[in-house]
């Protein structure tokens, strides 16, 4: 927990230190409970632990202090389901929910997905990934950092 005004309290002082650090551009991982956090981050991304974190609820802290690329086709992206969980109808929830923050936040473009192993690649290139408690599965999100506008440094 940090103890300043206008943080969310369930931002560890790790997880701001990467949120400060990172530039426009730079990517961010939330994590679910399946994701391979630390073999990823064995190839460079940092790893922050928020065990016990939805991610829904660490997205919605997150979006309190990150500006998200308007530059891209789309600034958060989600891991596509397998072809054979597409199949057999699997639904995936949380997506609504990352969608309903993001929305609240305001970005106005839909969530990109992508195949699995293209997403452990762009993982391996984040700047950090957050491994969370997230239970549901596909709960893996990525947000790319944009920029901040010059009157909001004020």
């Amino acid at each position: 927990m940090v103890a300043l005004k206008g943080v969310p309290a369930l931002l560890s002082p790790e997880l701001l230190y990467a949120l400060a650090r990172m530039g426009h551009g730079d990517e961010i991982v939330l994590a679910d409970v399946n994701f391979p956090t630390s073999s990823i981050c064995q190839h460079g991304p940092v790893e922050i632990r928020a065990d016990g974190l939805r991610a829904p609820q660490l997205l919605e802290a997150v979006m309190k202090l990150l500006p998200l690329d308007s530059y891209v086709s789309s600034p958060a992206a989600v891991m596509e389901l397998v072809p054979s969980d597409r199949e057999r109808g699997l639904e995936t929830p949380v997506w609504a929910e990352y969608e309903a923050i993001l929305s609240r936040a305001g970005c106005t473009k839909s969530l990109a997905k992508i195949e699995r192993f293209e997403f452990y690649e762009r993982a391996k290139k984040a700047f950090a990934v957050v491994a969370t408690g997230e239970t549901a599965l596909y709960g893996n999100l990525i947000l790319t950092k944009g920029v901040l506008a010059l009157d909001s440094l004020c």
